[in-house]
């Protein structure tokens, strides 16, 4: 497909009957088709399916009816997203060919919006990465260049829209990991506010951090797809009831009187000096715009990755228990059932899974769950506390999405806190639940996209996209 068309587009072509669904999908599968090989962003296409739904959206298109504001526009979803009657492996050995009997919800509500699925996309195992590297079946590569990670854990879905294989894709966002493959692909890449998008359907990591969006090649499809799948919903306990805005009506509404906060802690060390330089750039053209720009502080940003790294690891401990070998997945059988879920979980699970279940269970034990969870906790608080002090000042923040460009393939993949140091700027609020969104913005020394992020209190997804808008609309081409 090509890159320039975008869903909105789609939708409308298809709606008005200028193209048809099943043209555009057979597009898209040929694009698939000739180009995946080498990027290796899918590990299931789902072809047959996606020609009868587009054939069905044809005939309603024929009928008179509308199938709704994403009309036959392909889309991708990051494998750890239940799919009826199709393999959801979360990258994992211990899911291979598993098939849910149901949608997750976000699923569902594609499908009334006249979506179609094309596939499901590469992972870090269980959503564990920052790379695509930690996937039992393979990494996958940058379409940008291809000896260059795509990030993680949503690089396939973020490397598939930067090839244009699909105009859309969902991920998953637990410490960064829909926005920091955003940047590292030079697509956009959205984390709404935590309940907003409903979880039920996703296979948990860390569920009070665990939330779907979307990526996408363009704000406007970011905002269109957004109001598609958010929205409160029953199954989902942690589900936000309140209405969803029309952020997309207020894309063109510019940022004039907008007050805009640079975040200190999130500009220094550890931030690749080119990185800094783009979101400078990106905060000059905030102001040139008409937004109030300043610098602003939050003190507690900076023991994020601390904090992050037991308690996500505590919520996957126990999360991740329920693959035994008794009920679904993967099993090794052996003489008794101890010794079964031993074997089991020892050939399902990779080594980045066994190490944060390992850390999270140490850190939930006996005499250490104050010393680590507990404390860990309250950081979590003061960095909730310090983001809505900073929300006080201003409507939006302002810092990079990732500390560097696209890191070579095996770059890091040796040491575990050089990789986890590629979520020190998404963390923060993850931990908070605010909403943020990543925006390409220029590009580094080395050639390669970078990122700029905007992030907003709970809930004011309206100005997190009027800035995202504006930043797109003065980007370096």
């Amino acid at each position: 497909m090509s890159e320039n068309t975008t869903a909105a587009s789609l939708a409308a072509a298809v709606r008005g009957g200028d193209r048809s669904a099943v043209e555009v999908v057979e597009e898209c599968l040929a694009a698939i088709d000739a180009g995946d090989r080498a990027l290796h962003a899918f590990l299931t296409v789902t072809a047959e399916a996606a020609r009868a739904a587009a054939a069905e959206i044809d005939q309603r298109v024929a009928a008179g009816d509308d199938p709704g504001p994403l009309a036959g526009v392909p889309v991708a979803l990051k494998d750890n997203m239940c799919t009826r009657g199709v393999a959801t492996t979360c990258g994992s050995r211990i899911l291979e060919g598993w098939c849910p009997p149901y949608d997750a919800t976000v699923v569902e509500r594609l499908a009334a919006a006249g979506a179609i699925v094309v596939g499901k996309t590469n992972l870090d195992e269980f959503a564990m990465g920052s790379s695509t590297e930690n996937s039992a079946f393979g990494p996958s590569r940058n379409p940008r260049d291809t000896s260059r990670v795509p990030g993680g854990s949503s690089g396939g879905s973020a490397a598939a829209v930067a090839a244009g294989f699909v105009p859309l894709a969902l991920g998953s966002d637990t410490g960064g990991s829909i926005r920091q493959p955003a940047a590292l692909c030079g697509v956009v890449g959205m984390k709404p506010t935590y309940g907003r998008v409903s979880r039920s359907g996703l296979v948990a990591f860390a569920s009070s951090l665990d939330q779907i969006g979307p990526l996408t090649a363009t704000v406007a499809d970011a905002a269109l797809l957004f109001e598609v799948i958010a929205g409160h919903d029953p199954l989902d306990s942690t589900s936000i009831p309140e209405p969803v805005p029309e952020v997309g009506a207020h894309l063109d509404d510019g940022v004039e009187g907008l007050r805009v906060g640079l975040v200190t802690e999130l500009l220094g060390e550890g931030i690749a000096p080119d990185v800094a330089v783009r979101t400078r750039a990106a905060a000059d053209a905030l102001e040139e715009a008409g937004a109030k720009v300043e610098e602003v502080a939050v003190p507690a940003a900076v023991y994020g990755l601390s904090a992050y790294y037991l308690i996500a690891p505590a919520e996957a401990s126990s999360n991740l228990a329920r693959f035994d070998g008794v009920r679904y997945g993967l099993r090794v059988d052996a003489p008794t059932t101890q010794e079964m879920m031993v074997a089991t979980r020892t050939k399902g699970f990779g080594p980045e899974v066994k190490r944060r279940i390992m850390l999270g269970t140490y850190a939930l034990s006996a005499g250490y769950y104050d010393a680590y969870y507990g404390k860990a906790q309250r950081v979590r608080t003061l960095i909730a506390d310090d983001f809505a002090a900073a929300y006080e000042r201003v409507d939006v923040l302002l810092a990079p999405t990732s500390p560097t460009t696209a890191f070579p393939l095996g770059d890091k993949t040796a040491d575990p806190m050089a990789m986890y140091m590629n979520d020190v700027c998404t963390i923060p609020s993850s931990l908070s639940g605010d909403p943020a969104v990543s925006v390409p913005f220029g590009t580094g020394d080395d050639g390669l996209p970078v990122g700029v992020q905007v992030m907003a209190p709970a809930l004011a997804e309206i100005d997190l996209f009027r800035a995202a808008a504006a930043l797109e609309a003065s980007a370096p081409r």
